[in-house]
């Protein structure tokens, strides 16, 4: 029997506040480095920091969430993926990142190739945890697969094959008791009414188990990633450690307690800047005044020669359609055919059936290492030559971009770690309003 799943488990109360939603009597913890440390965490090296709890990822896919939480600071000492070329790719790009980086120590690797659904807890244990100490810290991540409450996919939720692995991840969280955890997934889990509710049954049993849960919809683009990719982002601390570290309670059913990356400079970037809609086709645009260079597209894929000689950087599908030199620059209007423009963001870079976005410059669509780059994944991660196209575009459609993901470990091993500062009620204003300048500077 499960350890979290009970006859008797009580029910949830009703949440009254929106995800994401906070009030003025939410305990707060806030950050006091915020931009600053988050600029500087973009060009870290992929290397752990000494004294940083160690990780154990799930539904590791090509590692871009484990890459974001390496540059953060934490060592991944075990990944679990079931899909062989996922796993020959992870561990090639990984292979390929340490050698070029000189990157000292063991390359991480998939250390299991199996089916959560027949990995118990015990198994885990003995081979992911048996080096830790009684009493260690440790945390687990992942990104269970999501078609199932994607509004574009199957929108099947908790009732369908791939809806259960999220069920089953929240399972294996309540029987391994990590000091923390991470689950990402796309924004239809709790954007659609019946996922919400039944992602609120699981959260309480989550509660039960002693963590203090926190969620929140990130957007890619408002952290300095250039692509409109918006994902919910479920974080969960041991209650009793928050104590430790803040001498705070933390009551079960409260949102809004942990402090979520921000960058100033990007909030609100969709409304906020002057984009361009489209261009007619070869021409040459010019660049408007007022847009941020680090979320536009040309920087990383305008120069075709430059992004050809990287590893993948001629890899794509060959283009046969007309629609290829008839399609204006920026026209993402229409289901396929999207064509990108060098001075806006990308849409999600979500491929499948071979549905690649275009080019805004070139007659083709982009090629492996062009969408790799709107991934925020390092140059120097190559993807096996011999692995299809098509798996390698559903593997970096389906990643976190690496920038995103080293935002929200950033945040949150300063949050384990004990670098945050409760505030009051009064508090909180002030304290919001002094960081964002002191960010603003930095």
């Amino acid at each position: 029997m499960s350890i979290c799943v009970s006859d008797t488990l009580e029910a949830p109360p009703q949440l009254s506040l929106r995800y994401g939603d906070t009030t003025m009597e939410t305990p707060k913890i806030v950050l006091q480095n915020g931009a600053g440390s988050l600029a500087a965490v973009r060009t870290r090296p992929f290397i752990p920091i000494p004294g940083t709890p160690p990780l154990v990822s799930f539904f590791t896919g090509g590692g871009f969430l484990d890459l974001g939480m390496t540059r953060a600071g934490f060592p991944v000492v075990w990944s679990l993926e079931v899909q062989k070329a996922f796993c020959d790719a992870h561990d090639h790009g990984m292979q390929t990142l340490f050698e070029s980086q000189n990157i000292e120590g063991a390359v991480p690797t998939i250390k299991c190739r199996e089916d959560i659904r027949k990995k118990g807890p015990g198994a885990i244990r003995r081979e992911a945890l048996g080096t830790l100490k009684r009493g260690d810290h440790f945390g687990m991540i992942g990104g269970p697969p999501c078609p199932d409450f994607s509004v574009g996919g199957k929108n099947r939720g908790f009732a369908g094959n791939r809806g259960q692995l999220t069920q089953l991840f929240i399972e294996r969280i309540c029987e391994l008791e990590p000091s923390f955890f991470v689950i990402e997934n796309v924004k239809g889990l709790i954007s659609t009414r019946a996922h919400r509710e039944f992602l609120d049954q699981e959260l309480w049993k989550l509660e039960e188990k002693g963590y203090a849960v926190d969620l929140r919809v990130l957007n890619a683009l408002e952290l300095g990633v250039p692509q409109d990719r918006e994902r919910v982002f479920i974080v969960g601390v041991r209650r009793e450690l928050i104590r430790t570290l803040y001498r705070l309670r933390i009551e079960k059913r409260t949102r809004g307690w942990f402090p979520w990356p921000e960058d100033p400079a990007f909030n609100g970037a969709k409304k906020r800047f002057p984009w361009p809609s489209t261009s007619p086709f070869g021409a040459e645009p010019l660049m408007p005044g007022g847009l941020p260079a680090q979320l536009c597209l040309g920087p990383l894929i305008l120069d075709v020669a430059a992004t050809a000689s990287l590893p993948n950087g001629t890899e794509g599908f060959a283009p046969k359609s007309k629609k290829f030199t008839i399609i204006a620059e920026g026209d993402d209007s229409r289901k396929s055919f999207k064509r990108l423009h060098r001075f806006r963001y990308s849409p999600t870079a979500a491929y499948g059936n071979n549905e690649v976005h275009l080019h805004p410059a070139q007659p083709r669509r982009l090629t492996v290492r062009e969408a790799m780059r709107i991934q925020t994944v390092p140059d120097c991660y190559a993807l096996p030559s011999e692995m299809p196209l098509s798996f390698k575009f559903k593997l970096i459609g389906n990643g976190v971009p690496v920038q995103l993901a080293a935002a929200v470990g950033h945040a949150l091993r300063q949050f384990v770690l004990g670098a945050g500062t409760p505030i009051g009620r009064g508090e909180k204003e002030a304290s919001t309003r002094a960081r964002r300048e002191d960010q603003s500077t930095a």
